[in-house]
């Protein structure tokens, strides 16, 4: 994976950690002017340090917390308002939770993270990508999809029953179906959009939820492979050429992969566009 990324803008979420943190060194050092979506000024100036030492130029950073749909729309406002084409979008951040919790929205926060706040910043800059000579959309999934069976739209906001680990794939899944649902009705627009599974990663994902949460992680990380590893599909898709004109597909590897069958269902991708759409108040144009 040697392709260069001079002159190209790319956009990342979730960047101050674990795969994302990784994605952005990488794409960087290859030459990339990055704009860093973040929650926390501290671990981004962080960041920001470390890549300028690295290559000599700052990122830009712009705020955000992916819980609000109002932080997301102000940060998009700041994007959409200096008017630079962005070649990559990397919707990256996420969240797994061990117990429900509610958005100030009043959404289940892992649904809310993982795909209402990217599907309402993709959609928003959308004009930007656009405005890419050939703009690209990458959102990180996962195998976790397997988890779960379908949507789950009779109890899609978990609030009758709440499983950690059916709650994270049902994020997961919604993942992959607003890809591919995106990616046919951009076809023939010149932007491409496509998902991956990072691989099981050792990331600070899930260390928020207590004593638990921050173990786990610890004692399972001799059978996890490394951020930087975790980070190459992430990368291959934002920088390779020779997935230029791919999309709509899911990927592991840096190889397009079968996903679970009810991942490829266009009905249930079609019924979540538009509950998605009804909920964060966007109508895609």
């Amino acid at each position: 994976m040697t392709d260069g990324m001079q002159g190209r803008h790319v956009v990342i979420t979730g960047a101050t950690t674990g795969i994302g943190r990784a994605s952005a060194l990488e794409i960087a050092r290859r030459g990339a002017a990055l704009t860093l979506l973040c929650r926390s000024p501290e671990k981004a100036d962080a960041l920001c340090a470390d890549i300028a030492a690295d290559t000599g130029w700052q990122p830009k950073v712009v705020r955000v917390d992916l819980a609000s749909l109002d932080s997301v729309r102000a940060a998009a406002g700041e994007l959409l308002a200096s008017g630079a084409p962005i070649d990559v979008l990397l919707n990256n951040a996420g969240v797994i939770n061990t117990s429900r919790r509610e958005t100030p929205d009043g959404f289940e926060e892992t649904l809310a993270v993982n795909h209402f706040a990217p599907f309402l910043l993709t959609g928003l800059l959308l004009p930007l990508v656009q405005g890419a000579e050939r703009g690209r959309i990458v959102n990180v999934a996962s195998d976790a999809h397997a988890f779960v069976r379908d949507m789950g739209f009779d109890d899609i906001q978990s609030t009758q029953r709440y499983s950690t680990f059916n709650v994270y794939g049902r994020s997961k899944l919604a993942n992959i179906l607003f890809t591919r649902e995106l990616a046919r009705r951009l076809e023939g627009s010149g932007v491409t959009v496509n998902c991956l599974h990072p691989g099981a990663v050792s990331t600070g994902l899930g260390t928020q939820n207590g004593l638990l949460g921050r173990i786990l992680p610890l004692l399972l990380r001799p059978f996890f492979r490394t951020p930087e590893k975790g980070a190459r599909t992430s990368i291959y898709l934002a920088c390779s050429q020779e997935v230029a004109g791919t999309s709509g597909e899911y990927f592991v590897d840096c190889r397009v992969a079968k996903a679970k069958p009810w991942a490829a269902d266009m009905q249930a991708a079609a019924g979540l566009w538009q509950y998605t759409e009804e909920c964060v108040g966007l109508r895609y144009p």
